[in-house]
């Protein structure tokens, strides 16, 4: 692998922070360090091996972090990955607030960085949930049945838009809430639009 240079496409991102400036361009060179080509992806700095999404840096209110997202296929020796929710099923982040948690697991980061390249040139997959294993919402369940065109469109939909629709739709705690979901969704399945689209 040869080394590769920053892209200026991505170079916003890091001149544009604020809170986790300093953070963001030590994580921004461990990855530039481990021979990954910048990209632009979803907003945020993406590094692919071959093409292969690796890894994201992302900030968020509390944090900034790396997200490897086959992490779930990594080791995680140091025991430094996270999974963010219960849902998320391949990625893992690796969370930082100072500067020098990230020099203190720079060695660590790049060793994870080598894995999952290798887990790219294996071919190695994650098998997902399928989304017959995930709960359908009582309140989508009877619009399901009451509703055979948007059964159909639904069933239509690519896994990853029908889990997101699950997901939004179970998240409630209050029966009208789901309902109310479930409703304002309605329109866009029966159009083959996904949650986000």
């Amino acid at each position: 692998m040869s080394k590769n240079s920053s892209n200026s496409k991505v170079d916003f991102y890091f001149e544009k922070a604020e809170k986790w400036k300093g953070q963001l361009e030590q994580l921004r060179e461990i990855a530039l360090d481990c021979h990954l080509t910048e990209e632009l992806k979803w907003g945020s700095p993406c590094y692919t091996f071959d093409g292969a999404n690796i890894v994201l840096i992302h900030a968020f209110k509390d944090y900034c972090a790396f997200l490897f997202f086959k992490g779930a296929l990594l080791k995680d020796e140091n025991k430094i990955l996270i999974q963010q929710s219960e849902n998320v099923q391949a990625a893992r982040q690796v969370r930082f607030t100072t500067l020098q948690e990230i020099l203190d697991k720079k060695d660590s980061l790049k060793k994870y960085i080598y894995e999952a390249a290798e887990i790219e040139k294996a071919g190695l997959k994650i098998e997902l949930k399928k989304v017959s294993e995930f709960e359908i919402a009582s309140e989508f369940q009877t619009k399901l049945e009451e509703l055979p065109d948007l059964k159909k469109a639904f069933y239509g939909l690519t896994p990853g838009r029908q889990r997101a629709y699950l997901l939004h739709f179970s998240q409630p705690k209050q029966s009208k809430t789901r309902e109310s979901r479930v409703e304002k969704n309605i329109p866009n399945i029966l159009i083959g639009k996904g949650l986000n689209d």
